[in-house]
Protein backbone atom coordinates (compact mmCIF):
# COMPACT_ATOMS: atom_id res chain seq x y z
CA UNK A 1 0.00 0.00 0.00
CA UNK A 2 2.89 2.12 0.55
CA UNK A 3 3.91 2.77 -3.33
CA UNK A 4 0.46 2.81 -4.48
CA UNK A 5 -1.34 5.73 -5.58
CA UNK A 6 -4.90 6.73 -3.75
CA UNK A 7 -6.87 5.90 -6.59
CA UNK A 8 -5.03 2.63 -7.08
CA UNK A 9 -5.93 1.67 -3.92
CA UNK A 10 -8.92 2.52 -3.72
CA UNK A 11 -9.52 0.16 -7.02
CA UNK A 12 -7.89 -2.46 -5.75
CA UNK A 13 -10.38 -1.93 -2.99
CA UNK A 14 -13.38 -2.43 -4.77
CA UNK A 15 -12.35 -5.25 -7.07
CA UNK A 16 -13.22 -8.82 -6.32
CA UNK A 17 -10.63 -10.29 -4.45
CA UNK A 18 -9.39 -11.58 -0.83
CA UNK A 19 -7.41 -8.51 -0.16
CA UNK A 20 -6.87 -5.45 0.10
CA UNK A 21 -10.28 -5.53 1.90
CA UNK A 22 -11.04 -3.90 4.98
CA UNK A 23 -8.06 -4.89 7.19
CA UNK A 24 -5.93 -2.50 4.55
CA UNK A 25 -8.46 0.01 4.52
CA UNK A 26 -8.86 0.43 8.40
CA UNK A 27 -5.23 0.23 8.61
CA UNK A 28 -4.93 3.04 6.25
CA UNK A 29 -7.62 5.22 7.66
CA UNK A 30 -5.62 5.04 11.16
CA UNK A 31 -2.26 6.23 9.46
CA UNK A 32 -4.37 8.88 7.93
CA UNK A 33 -5.97 9.99 11.66
CA UNK A 34 -2.10 9.90 12.71
CA UNK A 35 -1.20 12.53 10.23
CA UNK A 36 -3.97 14.76 11.19
CA UNK A 37 -2.56 14.25 14.73
CA UNK A 38 0.64 15.08 13.64
CA UNK A 39 -0.37 18.13 12.19
CA UNK A 40 -2.34 19.17 15.23
CA UNK A 41 0.68 18.71 17.02
CA UNK A 42 2.96 20.80 15.24
CA UNK A 43 0.42 23.55 15.63
CA UNK A 44 0.76 23.23 19.38
CA UNK A 45 4.61 22.73 19.32
CA UNK A 46 4.05 18.98 20.64
CA UNK A 47 7.55 17.63 19.20
CA UNK A 48 6.74 14.19 21.24
CA UNK A 49 3.06 14.09 19.64
CA UNK A 50 4.31 14.71 16.43
CA UNK A 51 7.25 12.24 16.05
CA UNK A 52 5.39 9.50 17.92
CA UNK A 53 2.08 10.27 15.13
CA UNK A 54 5.06 9.92 12.38
CA UNK A 55 5.79 6.23 14.03
CA UNK A 56 2.48 5.22 13.96
CA UNK A 57 1.32 6.15 10.80
CA UNK A 58 4.36 4.10 8.93
CA UNK A 59 3.72 1.33 11.14
CA UNK A 60 -0.27 1.66 10.02
CA UNK A 61 0.73 1.65 5.88
CA UNK A 62 3.00 -0.97 7.38
CA UNK A 63 0.08 -3.07 8.80
CA UNK A 64 -1.92 -2.60 5.39
CA UNK A 65 0.41 -4.27 3.52
CA UNK A 66 1.16 -6.76 6.29
CA UNK A 67 -3.02 -7.50 6.67
CA UNK A 68 -3.36 -8.54 2.79
CA UNK A 69 -0.08 -10.79 2.92
CA UNK A 70 -2.05 -12.00 6.00
CA UNK A 71 -5.41 -12.91 4.08
CA UNK A 72 -3.71 -14.12 1.03
CA UNK A 73 -1.99 -16.79 2.44
CA UNK A 74 -4.94 -17.57 4.72
CA UNK A 75 -6.87 -17.97 1.51
CA UNK A 76 -4.27 -20.04 0.25
CA UNK A 77 -3.43 -22.09 3.50
CA UNK A 78 -6.24 -22.18 6.14
CA UNK A 79 -4.18 -23.32 9.23
CA UNK A 80 -3.38 -22.55 12.97
CA UNK A 81 -0.41 -20.09 11.75
CA UNK A 82 -2.18 -18.21 9.18
CA UNK A 83 -5.48 -17.60 11.07
CA UNK A 84 -3.57 -16.37 14.08
CA UNK A 85 -1.94 -13.63 11.45
CA UNK A 86 -5.08 -12.36 10.65
CA UNK A 87 -6.36 -11.65 14.44
CA UNK A 88 -3.05 -10.51 15.14
CA UNK A 89 -2.51 -8.04 12.32
CA UNK A 90 -5.97 -5.95 13.23
CA UNK A 91 -5.46 -6.45 16.60
CA UNK A 92 -2.15 -4.39 16.21
CA UNK A 93 -3.75 -1.47 14.40
CA UNK A 94 -6.90 -1.71 16.73
CA UNK A 95 -4.30 -0.76 19.73
CA UNK A 96 -1.96 1.71 17.13
CA UNK A 97 -5.82 3.27 16.43
CA UNK A 98 -6.15 3.54 20.40
CA UNK A 99 -2.80 5.45 21.14
CA UNK A 100 -3.59 8.04 18.03
CA UNK A 101 -7.39 8.41 19.82
CA UNK A 102 -5.23 9.23 22.85
CA UNK A 103 -2.58 11.55 21.39
CA UNK A 104 -5.34 13.39 19.43
CA UNK A 105 -7.33 14.00 23.12
CA UNK A 106 -4.14 14.93 24.49
CA UNK A 107 -3.01 17.64 21.64
CA UNK A 108 -6.24 18.69 21.28
CA UNK A 109 -6.39 20.31 25.06
CA UNK A 110 -3.54 22.36 23.72
CA UNK A 111 -4.46 24.27 21.04
CA UNK A 112 -6.78 27.25 20.59
CA UNK A 113 -7.31 27.70 17.01
CA UNK A 114 -9.51 25.46 14.21
CA UNK A 115 -6.87 23.53 13.87
CA UNK A 116 -8.51 22.02 17.10
CA UNK A 117 -10.70 20.56 14.38
CA UNK A 118 -8.25 18.62 13.13
CA UNK A 119 -6.84 17.00 16.25
CA UNK A 120 -11.00 16.01 16.71
CA UNK A 121 -11.21 14.36 13.49
CA UNK A 122 -7.99 12.27 13.98
CA UNK A 123 -9.57 11.49 17.08
CA UNK A 124 -13.05 10.46 15.04
CA UNK A 125 -11.35 8.28 12.40
CA UNK A 126 -8.50 6.50 14.89
CA UNK A 127 -11.43 5.60 17.60
CA UNK A 128 -13.92 4.76 13.89
CA UNK A 129 -10.10 2.25 13.19
CA UNK A 130 -10.07 0.91 16.72
CA UNK A 131 -13.33 -0.48 16.46
CA UNK A 132 -13.68 -2.00 13.15
CA UNK A 133 -9.86 -3.28 13.80
CA UNK A 134 -11.17 -4.87 17.02
CA UNK A 135 -14.22 -6.55 15.30
CA UNK A 136 -12.58 -8.12 12.41
CA UNK A 137 -10.15 -9.60 14.72
CA UNK A 138 -13.21 -10.97 16.32
CA UNK A 139 -14.55 -12.08 12.92
CA UNK A 140 -11.17 -14.16 11.76
CA UNK A 141 -11.16 -15.46 14.82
Amino acid sequence: MSESQVGEFLAALGERTPAPASGAATALTAALAASLVELAGRFADDEETVVRSQTLSARLIRLADEDSGAYTAFMAERNPETRARIIAVPEEIASCADEIAALAEHVRGQLRSSVAGDAEAGAELARAAGRVARRLAELNG
